[in-house]
């Protein structure tokens, strides 16, 4: 069974960093390209950042770059994502996600505060 775990979400004051971790199971993880994405409270789906399945390339939205850093353990199964100078507005549900044989995967998330 395909499985996305997250983990390292946290209430943290602005300007604060969090390390959040995706332990994937039940497929060939370092066959395939993964993305962090989150979800704001009433707010839709936003694409963060993603990585290609050997970590080489990365790509990241505009309101995370140069603070946020995305990465891979193919060893470990392991996605993170490094999260640095924290906003309010990065205030989310974050889910780490692939497309896992045709179909999209996504984990149950983890929250992220950020607030004084």
């Amino acid at each position: 069974e395909v499985q996305l775990v997250e983990s390292g979400g946290g209430l943290v004051q602005p300007g604060g960093s969090l390390r959040l971790s995706c332990a994937a199971s039940g497929f060939t993880f370092s066959n395939y390209g993964m993305s962090w994405v989150r979800q704001a409270p009433g707010k839709g789906l936003e694409w963060v950042s993603t990585i290609n399945y050997s970590g080489r390339d990365t790509s990241y939205s505009d309101s995370v770059k140069g603070r946020f850093t995305i990465s891979r353990d193919n060893a470990k199964n392991t996605l993170y994502l490094q999260l640095n100078s924290l906003k309010t507005e990065d205030t989310s549900m974050y889910y780490c996600k692939g497309l896992i044989g045709g179909r999209e995967t996504k984990g149950q998330g983890t929250q992220v505060t950020v607030s004084s």
